[in-house]
């Protein structure tokens, strides 16, 4: 069976282009694509000129299997991710347990298999129960099928576990994701240091912080050789580090999360805590110097960061209130935001949402050419609507982006050549 996706405006990430053409999808793979006469295929789409473009690979999705179902499953996520353009979910050791043997991993992707319609690539966590005391069993966790290693927001404090984890890491071929941090200095922190979190009176962190633990990071990947990414860079005063450590050669890649792209620190106002997440958010200069390190390449990846939490964990004062966002439907919709803005081209922002994901993974996904898995997002980035919460798919319900006015639909979502999701 084959399939042709013709009169589509094809959105290449790795040529860089953007232009009419047509992709022919067999036995689950994309056969081949042109911009010219197109073959005969066994059933044909009419894109109408609306963006075919490779699906989305987010890094860092939490999904609450297992220990807290009740705020996600991965039946509920999944859902989302298709009706985000998301077509692998690479997801966080951060549940109850956490994911640190091969059992509970092997328990996760058997789940995952059984009730999500997109890929799911699991990591697993880079020491016991997060802990940061004693790290996991990292081959055999490997061979279990762990894609990389991060103990999520805790952040390991101790230098020679750290170290230690990082060289054997090395040693297996392994990608540690780690989330850069002084942890000292941002303990119990719930906004950005600077005027407005002192007029509101929150505990705030400087985003100095960050620097400080990328500095660390920097240097102990330098000793051990390790294959390092930042999961999120969100300080502008953090960029010459990273911008440092690329020219040495060192290999490390960044990412940064769609919240601190498109929202800066006074979206928080009279403590609304949807806008709580972690890092918090930061000034307007950071965002905008964010914004110009993923269009020159210095951040590599844009994620979600999705995380749900219930509304008893976020209905509380702000201080006290869960950090997070879910973030998997919104992910496109508040990237074409920058695309609307003239900040990012749409080939920029699918670089940094699905090529550059799939390349630091090893993955053969995330790209428009022959012999690819045909994961593919089609969608109308022009389409505008309201935002409302209750109508998305995830179980929990916590968008900062609740009622807001966003351009971009997803049409349909594609992965191995089959529809898992058709706008209605």
């Amino acid at each position: 069976m084959s399939t042709l996706f013709t009169n589509a405006r094809l959105i290449d990430p790795a040529k860089n282009s953007d232009a009419l053409g047509w992709v022919l999808v067999a036995d689950g793979v994309i056969a081949e694509l042109g911009y010219e006469a197109a073959p005969k295929a066994d059933e044909v789409v009419d894109c109408g000129g609306k963006c075919l473009a490779p699906g989305i690979v987010d890094i860092g999705v939490k999904v609450c299997e297992p220990g807290e179902r009740h705020k996600e499953s991965y039946k509920t996520a999944g859902a989302a991710a298709a009706a985000g353009g998301v077509t692998t979910m690479v997801t966080r050791p951060d549940t109850l347990p956490a994911i640190d043997t091969p059992e509970v991993l092997e328990f996760v992707e058997r789940r995952a298999n059984e009730a999500a319609p997109v890929n799911v690539l699991p990591m697993a966590a880079l020491t016991k129960g997060r802990e940061g005391r004693e790290m996991t069993e990292i081959g055999f966790l490997l061979d279990a099928g762990a894609v990389a290693f991060t103990d999520c927001d805790h952040v390991v404090s101790d230098p020679k576990v750290f170290s230690r984890a990082l060289s054997y890491a090395r040693s297996c071929g392994a990608l540690v994701i780690a989330h850069p941090q002084e942890p000292g200095l941002s303990k119990g922190a719930a906004a950005t240091a600077g005027k407005f979190a002192a007029l509101r009176g929150l505990p705030a962190v400087s985003p100095m912080a960050e620097r400080m633990g990328l500095d660390r990071d920097m240097a102990l990947v330098e000793m051990t050789g390790a294959k390092y990414h930042a999961d999120q860079i969100t300080a502008a005063r953090a960029l010459p580090a990273l911008e440092r450590a690329k020219k040495n050669g060192l290999d490390v890649t960044a990412g940064t999360s769609i919240h601190h792209l498109t929202l800066n620190e006074l979206d928080v106002a009279d403590y609304r805590t949807f806008f709580k997440i972690k890092p918090p958010l930061r000034a307007e200069e950071d965002r905008l110097a964010l914004i110009d390190a993923v269009k020159s390449g210095l951040i590599d990846t844009i994620s979600s960061m999705h995380t749900p939490q219930d509304e008893e964990s976020k209905r509380l004062p702000f201080e006290e209130a869960a950090s997070g966002a879910v973030g998997l439907e919104t992910l496109l919709p508040a990237a074409l935001r920058l695309y609307h803005n003239g900040d990012l081209t749409l080939p920029e922002l699918f670089r940094a949402m699905a090529l550059n994901p799939a390349k630091r993974l090893g993955l053969n996904s995330g790209r428009l050419e022959a012999g690819a898995p045909a994961d593919l997002v089609l969608f109308d980035a022009d389409a505008p609507f309201v935002l409302d919460r209750f109508k998305l798919k995830s179980k929990s319900k916590n968008t900062p982006f609740d009622g807001a006015r966003l351009q971009g639909k997803v049409l349909a979502t594609y992965v191995a050549g089959a529809a898992v999701y058709r706008r209605d």
